[in-house]
């Protein structure tokens, strides 16, 4: 009886968070609309690309939106809302790598990034992050609000069962990846997520609360701000003439996923040094690069690339080729400046793009295209991320081709095992890092 009360109430906190999610998914929806509204999109499909494939808003505004808001977002982001600054998984990494006993003020530190209040001030730096179409996807803090709703549940009803017989890192855990599999209604990337980030020293013994509430919160979430999610697509395994394409998709996209990380960290030491010293002067520098970038690419380089990536895995084309230079930069900027949100649908959509550079006199049908972007999504994905099962689940639940997993598994895999070496830690370990280092300086 009290197991079956326990999955009730893992149910009904799955549904919870569906709710706290829908803000989010309204945000994204809004940035793409923005996107399709107020930019030629050059190269996109007119399906892909929206309403009469066309610019609606004046172009002058386009720009000036870009640039406003992600030069207000900035100067808040490193001023009044530093709280909200960040994608926020490092606090989740940090607490569940830490080895116990956990410094007390470490961990008070850690959780005050994941309280609410944290939360609530990052959703006004979502508004602008998504109005002005920065490179940055919903997903970490899809996390954030997750681990933060369970973690509030557990800290002030400390009797409330079954969260009060876990440790708190656990708690985190099945908070953060149940948001991430509720924000893209998929249970498989809230266990893959869990096992492979999340929760390396936990992970496995949470699987079974995560996946009801995930699997719960699917079912209320929406489909609101991922028009990457396609439905239908049947392109088939991947034939034999293709596989020599996708070794070589695979060790590209393992390399650019390599060199994501290492210049995006060093990227973000050198911006913190700048907003710290001149913050309103950096705020502006940063948001007139954006907003350069944005004029150069018609657009493409706005918001996670969703779009593109879209267009790419449905065998169509995403964008010109020169979309992978304009989209890697702003993909750099925007969550190096503080941005709050995350690499992985950006390094999906810029893995997809490589299909771009393939010789038109190939001839390759819109399967072998859809095949292709998918094996590149897959290799730039694990190059940078480094959490292969994951990053092959994602690009899976996106195309939803399940004759490819196969394929996709084993690119992914092999994206990893090249890249991991040269790239050490992903873009969020390192800041898990770099907290718990913190705590033992201190």
């Amino acid at each position: 009886m009290a197991s079956l009360v326990a999955a009730l109430i893992w149910l009904l906190l799955g549904l919870a968070l569906a709710l706290l999610e829908w803000p989010y998914q309204a945000l994204s929806e809004l940035g793409f609309r923005l996107q399709r509204w107020g930019w030629p999109l050059p190269g996109l499909d007119a399906g892909a690309a929206g309403p009469a494939g066309g610019s609606q808003l004046p172009p002058g505004l386009a720009v000036l939106l870009v640039f406003s808001a992600s030069a207000l977002l900035f100067w808040l982001a490193w001023g009044p809302l530093a709280a909200g600054r960040g994608g926020g998984v490092a606090p989740l990494l940090a607490l569940d790598r830490t080895p116990p006993p956990q410094p007390a003020a470490a961990e008070a530190s850690w959780l005050e990034k994941l309280s609410l209040r944290s939360q609530l001030q990052r959703l006004p730096l979502m508004l602008l992050t998504h109005i002005g179409g920065l490179a940055v996807g919903v997903e970490s803090p899809s996390v954030a609000i997750g681990a933060a709703a369970l973690l509030a549940i557990r800290r002030h009803w400390s009797r409330f069962r079954p969260l009060a017989d876990l440790p708190l890192p656990a708690v985190a855990v099945i908070g953060g990846a149940a948001g991430l599999g509720v924000a893209f209604r998929s249970p498989l990337l809230a266990a893959t997520y869990a096992v492979e980030e999340l929760g390396r020293r936990s992970g496995v013994s949470v699987l079974g609360p995560l996946l009801l509430a995930a699997a719960s919160g699917a079912l209320l979430s929406t489909p609101l701000g991922q028009p990457a999610r396609l439905v239908g697509l049947q392109f088939g395994a991947l034939a034999a003439p293709l596989w020599g394409w996708a070794a070589l998709l695979t060790v590209l996209g393992a390399a650019l996923g390599v060199l994501v990380v290492r210049l995006l960290i060093p990227l973000a030491a050198v911006v913190q040094r700048l907003m710290l010293r001149q913050r309103l002067p950096g705020a502006v520098v940063l948001a007139l690069a954006l907003a350069a970038l944005a004029q150069l690419s018609g657009g493409l380089s706005l918001n996670d690339g969703s779009l593109s990536l879209s267009a790419a895995l449905a065998g169509e084309s995403g964008g010109p080729p020169l979309t992978l230079l304009w989209r890697g930069l702003a993909m750099l900027i925007s969550p190096a400046a503080g941005a709050p949100g995350g690499l992985m649908h950006n390094s999906m959509t810029l893995g997809a793009l490589l299909t771009s550079l393939l010789p038109a006199g190939l001839g390759f049908s819109p399967s072998e295209l859809g095949q292709l972007a998918a094996v590149g999504a897959v290799a730039l994905f694990a190059g940078t991320q480094g959490t292969p099962l994951f990053c092959a689940a994602f690009v899976f639940t996106l195309q939803g081709d399940l004759q490819l997993l196969p394929a996709l598994l084993l690119v992914s895999a092999v994206s990893d095992a090249l890249s991991s070496r040269w790239r050490g830690e992903g873009w969020n370990g390192h800041q898990g890092a770099v907290l718990m280092q913190q705590s033992q300086r201190g």
